[in-house]
């Protein structure tokens, strides 16, 4: 899957680099000339040795396992000093972008206002109809600059280009094996401890995951993927009762309304998760969920659409014998394992409400398939006091009964992405590494602000259980109505969640939240001299990050919010439509679920569960890769429609935005605009640049808050006081340098993540901040990062 480039031969002793301010490399500055220092040169190649025999054992080591139990501990720690004394292969395009951003600035005259200069990048095209009379199709053009992912901008698999060439780079320098075997190293640390059989000749090999088919195969990640598809159709009509989509049809394909047909949203969905397996680092599996039996061309075409997970590739030409009964000659049962299992989760008796948007019912067996605890398949529906939660006891025949890392649920109208995977086991690796801190073993210390006074803050999750989560968002549709209302957001290039507001999450700072490469390897507690995340941190700086944790459930429209309120979420605050699940979380899921049903307070979880059976799993995202956690809605029809009374996002400040509402007219400041005023206040538009905000701002000021004395407070002081957002805390007369805005674009498309082990490990400090690792800020002199 990787080749590796055998870097120069230095010597293999190592001595720990300087930490002083002097020592610190700038980014920018060109290649030291001949006469620089001898000794800072030796610690550089003695720094680099050590990282390349450090990653290249654990590349071995890795590999070499196949059955044996994963332990993040049996892998060689990393010497990540190097990191950053030399910009990685990956880094070159992003420093290239940053030097044409300061170029462009130093070159644009003083009084000219700089904020477009962030907005880079081609135009896009989005086509909104077919002009029969003109022969083409209409357009609009524009920038997506929101770093979602979209099925209408974003063209390429995996996540946008820097995922696909991330994951795709055929040959990696062996010091950057670890960032890019990272995935798998998180994947393989929270999912399951049973390992599959990769030798030659075992049902993996039958999937043709190696080189040739049937010969032995790597180790891979693990993931199932449940696909609701309830609803799908194309018009009035059910999606099965139509005909797939051609595979190999000649010339262009004809345009097609994002409305017109599920079938797009589905077979953009099988191309993302055949650029998982075309990774050499996932082997997924998809279960079809539906409510009666669908024709077998649709089984193989998604089956042919997943060639690289181990389906078949469809034939270029169509065979005679497709025009003719295939169940004539009788059936031929073809022996191959495909990736695509297809379930049908209802009886006749229970297919009306299947069928039914509003009753919750595939939701609820989305979760139980899933979950699998055990009393389900119980005959008595009683579990036995000793289980493992482990073993699953559903049907064998079931794909979900097998071992698996991840699991993931979506409705087919949600878009997953290998991006979207790799956010979210980094992200649950971070969230381990907090739990397994021996700073976090104990109460956390109360603090005490700028006059001295202890604090004891309560913006913190309810539950300590916590699961990275996620939230839909939309873009505008010309097919939608009342358009020009909604045009008024922005435009058709920036995508919307309309589940939350500002109103719906807080925001917390989690200590040593931070995972480093190898598994589950906190960076911020080790005192190896190797971790170098102490060393790029400033005197009285905590180490960990940023999280957005959600206050409110989540609210959609009719009819999910009539099936959420059958069958609620997995997750506190998290989505019905679209979440995902490590093994490890899984299994204490499982226990939770057990002990709620034995002791009979599943009706009544709210109240008894904490007590009994432990906290309920809650929602949170991480601010530095907040956009990897928004998912498109692909439909895109979901703005401008009404939420019902007393289901919005916000209801727990329900009288505040009735006095918000009752001031604005009061001041008759929107005398004659009903129609605004109900933008305003009876719609939820929330966009994602703004929830990237509003996040930011509170976090920012709620450290202000406890770094300024009151005594320094003026009275008619507006704004920070002491620490600022370096990003959003600025002016027209005074334009953030272009700095901040290569941070912040590198922190929207979720690099921060993706080139991890750079951002968290080099001495490169510059988008700590805009990564979500910056506790206090930007003191509010600051200029730049």
């Amino acid at each position: 899957r990787v080749h590796v480039q055998t870097g120069e031969k230095t010597k293999s002793t190592m001595k720990g680099l300087p930490d002083t301010e002097s020592d610190v490399v700038d980014m920018n500055q060109e290649s030291a000339p001949p006469g620089s220092s001898y000794w800072m040169t030796a610690v550089k190649l003695i720094a680099a040795s050590a990282l390349l025999l450090s990653a290249a054992c654990t590349y071995k080591e890795h590999h070499a396992r196949s059955t044996s139990s994963y332990s993040p501990i049996d892998t060689a720690r990393r010497r990540l000093e190097s990191v950053g004394d030399k910009v990685p292969t990956y880094m070159t395009s992003l420093m290239d972008d940053l030097k044409a951003r300061q170029k462009l600035m130093d070159e644009t005259p003083a009084n000219e206002v700089k904020y477009w200069f962030e907005y880079t990048g081609p135009l896009q095209k989005y086509f909104y109809r077919y002009s029969k009379s003109r022969g083409k199709g209409d357009y609009f053009e524009g920038r997506d600059d929101s770093g979602v992912t979209s099925s209408r901008f974003v063209e390429e698999v995996s996540g946008g280009s820097d995922h696909k060439e991330f994951f795709n780079q055929k040959s990696v320098p062996e010091s950057e094996i670890s960032a890019h075997v990272r995935l798998l190293e998180n994947c393989l640390a929270m999912g399951s401890g049973t390992r599959p059989d990769t030798s030659k000749g075992s049902l993996w090999s039958q999937w043709g995951l190696g080189d040739k088919k049937g010969e032995a195969v790597e180790d891979r990640c693990r993931l199932l993927i449940a696909l609701n598809t309830v609803g799908a159709g194309r018009g009035a009509t059910m999606l099965w009762e139509t005909a797939p989509p051609l595979i190999h049809g000649k010339g262009p394909k004809p345009w097609m309304s994002e409305q017109e047909t599920a079938a797009t949203h589905l077979e953009r969905n099988l191309e993302e998760i055949d650029a998982m397996c075309a990774s050499g680092l996932v082997a997924a599996r998809v279960q079809v969920l539906v409510c009666e039996p669908i024709p077998g061309k649709w089984t193989d075409w998604m089956d042919s659409k997943l060639v690289n997970c181990g389906g078949k590739p469809s034939p270029l030409e169509a065979s005679a014998n497709d025009k003719e009964n295939p169940y004539d000659g009788g059936i031929d049962v073809e022996e191959r394992p495909s990736p695509v299992q297809v379930v049908v989760v209802a009886s006749s008796s229970t297919a009306d409400s299947c069928h039914d948007l509003k009753s919750g019912f595939m939701e609820k067996r989305m979760q139980d398939l899933l979950i699998a605890p055990p009393y389900l398949t119980a005959k008595d529906g009683k579990t036995p006091k000793k289980f493992d939660p482990a073993v699953k006891t559903t049907h064998p025949d079931l794909v979900s009964s097998d071992d698996h890392d991840v699991y993931i649920a979506m409705k087919w109208s949600s878009l997953v992405t290998l991006r979207t995977v790799n956010s979210f086991l980094q992200a649950s690796a971070d969230l381990a590494a907090a739990a397994a801190s021996p700073n976090n073993a104990k109460p956390a210390d109360l603090e005490k602000n700028a006059d001295g006074v202890t604090v004891a803050l309560t913006n913190s999750p309810s539950s300590p259980f916590l699961v990275p989560s996620f939230v839909r968002v939309s873009y505008v549709s010309e097919e939608n109505n009342k358009v020009a209302k909604w045009r008024m957001h922005g435009d058709f290039f920036h995508p919307a969640a309309w589940e939350i507001c500002k109103d719906s999450y807080d925001m917390t700072w989690i200590p040593d939240s931070l995972s480093g490469s190898g598994g589950v390897n906190g960076l911020c507690y080790s005192h190896d001299d190797a971790t170098s995340m102490t060393r790029k941190l400033e005197k009285g700086e905590a180490c960990g990050q940023w999280w957005v944790y959600m206050a409110e459930e989540q609210m959609p429209t009719k009819p999910e919010v009539y099936a959420n309120e059958v069958t609620a979420p997995l997750i506190q605050g998290g989505s019905n439509y679209f979440w995902m699940l490590t093994e490890r979380q899984r299994q204490e899921i499982v226990k939770q679920k057990v002990c709620a049903h034995e002791t009979g307070s599943e009706a009544d979880a709210d109240a008894l569960l904490p007590e009994k059976c432990g906290h309920a799993p809650q929602a949170v995202i991480p601010l530095g890769d907040l956009e990897s956690f928004l998912i498109n809605f692909t439909p895109n029809t979901a703005l401008g429609k009404k939420h019902n009374q007393g289901r919005n996002p916000g209801y727990s400040r329900e009288k505040e935005h009735e006095m918000d509402r009752a001031k604005v007219r009061e001041r008759k400041q929107l005398k004659g605009q009903e129609d605004i005023e109900k933008a305003l206040f009876d719609y939820t538009i929330y966009p994602s640049a703004l929830f990237h905000k509003d996040a930011t701002i509170k976090a920012a000021r709620a450290r202000d808050a406890m770094l300024t004395k009151k005594s320094d407070i003026k009275e008619d002081a507006i704004g920070p006081q002491t620490v600022k957002s370096g990003y959003y805390d600025v002016t027209i007369t005074k334009p953030r340098q272009p700095t901040w805005g290569w941070c912040q674009a590198i922190s929207r498309n979720g690099l921060c993540t993706l080139y991890a082990d750079y951002f968290r490990t080099s001495n490169d400090h510059r988008c700590m901040e805009s990564c979500g690792m910056k506790y206090n800020w930007s003191p509010l002199d600051s200029k730049g990062p």
